[in-house]
């Protein structure tokens, strides 16, 4: 069994190589990564550059028998990203195909978010813009109102990392790849979105303020100044990763 869809204003010059699994997987282009799992190319078309994720692995072990396959977790948690008003990348076409009721293969296909860089390589590089306190408030507030709506919604990321946030010329802040997000309630909701805060404060406490940072928490809980509970959750947060790695 196979279910493939387009995007509807996919371009018609594009319906053809897009046009199925099987052409999908025919495509050649640059290779940017490769696991067990999966691979991920760029294509070009009339000056748009194109992602395709390609998968032939469900995930390890059950997974590829029960459960979402990660291809559909990914599509499907990006159009609840769009969904609830958080720019994301732009999905041109994706389905899945099963055989014998376990998973073969799937594909994702976005556009490119044009003019972007991810936050993480901004920080490698000590990007100047990391010095401008007017553009980190920015992107700061476009973060912290992001996550507070995907928590708000009792679904976490699970790689909230830097990486997987870019960023334009006009400080617009978009996310990508969450392949690992779902829904959680109660106690395991509370642990993974401390775990959501830690990752973005992992990279964070290396190149921001202190001031900074604690401006982020403040913007994300929409708060002037810190509760009790609020103390004992950035605790939290600040120890996630102690003895972790």
């Amino acid at each position: 069994m196979s279910a493939w869809r387009t995007a509807g204003d996919l371009p018609a010059t594009l319906a053809v190589s897009f046009a199925s699994l099987d052409a999908v997987f025919a495509l050649q282009g640059e290779r940017l990564t490769r696991d067990p799992l999966s691979e991920v190319i760029r294509i070009e078309h009339e000056g748009v550059r194109y992602y395709v994720k390609r998968y032939w692995g469900a995930g390890k072990g059950l997974r590829r028998w029960v459960g979402r396959p990660r291809v559909k977790a990914e599509w499907q948690n990006l159009k609840h990203f769009a969904s609830w008003g958080i720019p994301t990348a732009s999905i041109m076409a994706y389905g899945l195909e099963r055989r014998g009721g376990a998973f073969a293969r799937g594909a994702l296909i976005t556009r490119e978010l044009q003019q972007t860089e991810d936050l993480a390589l901004l920080a490698q590089r000590g990007d100047q813009r990391l010095q401008d306190a007017a553009w980190v408030d920015a992107v700061s507030r476009q973060l912290a109102r992001a996550t507070r709506t995907l928590h708000d919604h009792h679904f976490t990321h699970n790689d909230l990392k830097w990486r997987n946030l870019l960023v334009n010329p006009r400080a617009e802040l978009f996310f990508i790849d969450c392949p690992s997000g779902s829904f959680w309630w109660g106690p395991l909701l509370r642990y993974r979105i401390v775990k959501d805060l830690a990752c973005l404060d992992k990279v964070a406490s290396k190149v921001l303020s202190r001031t900074q940072r604690l401006r982020f928490y403040l913007q994300y809980r929409g708060a002037e100044r810190l509760s009790a509970a609020d103390k004992r959750q950035v605790a939290k947060i600040v120890r996630f990763f102690e003895g972790r790695e």
